[in-house]
């Protein structure tokens, strides 16, 4: 019996990438998208849930599947306040884990950020640490969660720090070898395809990875 995937996070670098592998996966039968706003797609295997994320719980029922990809996230100034980053990166994400695992999902894979600590001084990492850390109390048979380094790709709403911090890795890219290796910018199309991968191993547990192993992952993935 083919399965049913829920994305949440389609709009964004990765998810706008693992949404047409999704839909042109074997695996799936069926593909939930929720977010705010519908998208200009339209599939025999696509259904769209339309509501804010503030309000999952209104549509929890509609969010049936058996293994949920979520790649929400934000920026501390797209956010504009600590308060609305908190929201979006773990209440969000905190609160969608909760719903599928109640909806007895197999599995959930998140996007997390390299230097993830729930103990970090810096808000962005421990903000993700505590994520990360909520997330696996849940009782989801596998748990995957990605820790990329800086993202490549378009966006549909650029960020000029990953850009200037793409050029400058990209001139020191030679230097990052061995323990740096981790540090390397890896592209959003190929955190997309390592998430498949990882849903389609069809594991258990607990599996961090790091963005050095994503990058094998993925790119593994695209050459299939």
């Amino acid at each position: 019996m083919r399965k049913t995937a829920l994305l949440a996070g389609a709009s964004g670098l990765i998810g706008s990438h693992l949404l047409p592998l999704l839909l042109a996966s074997e695996r799936y039968s069926k593909v939930i998208v929720v977010g705010r706003k519908a998208l200009p797609l339209q599939h025999p295997k696509l259904t769209q849930v339309v509501t804010g994320l503030d309000k999952l719980q209104d549509v929890r029922l509609q969010l049936i599947a058996d293994d949920v990809f979520c790649c929400l996230g934000t920026t501390m100034k797209q956010a504009g306040s600590k308060e609305a980053f908190y929201k979006v990166d773990f209440l969000y994400v905190v609160t969608l884990a909760a719903l599928t695992a109640a909806n007895f999902a197999a599995q959930f894979l998140v996007v997390s950020a390299l230097g993830a600590d729930a103990e970090s001084a810096v808000y962005y990492s421990k903000v993700k640490g505590e994520m990360e850390e909520s997330v696996r109390q849940l009782p989801f048979r596998a748990i995957h969660v990605f820790r990329p380094s800086l993202l490549l790709g378009e966006r549909a709403q650029p960020r000029l720090g990953e850009r200037l911090g793409a050029v400058v890795l990209g001139v020191l890219r030679p230097l990052l070898r061995g323990p740096l290796h981790k540090y390397r910018p890896v592209s959003g199309a190929t955190v997309a395809a390592a998430m498949l991968r990882a849903a389609e191993e069809d594991g258990g547990g607990v599996c961090v990875h790091l963005s050095d192993e994503i990058a094998a992952e993925g790119g593994a993935k695209q050459k299939v």
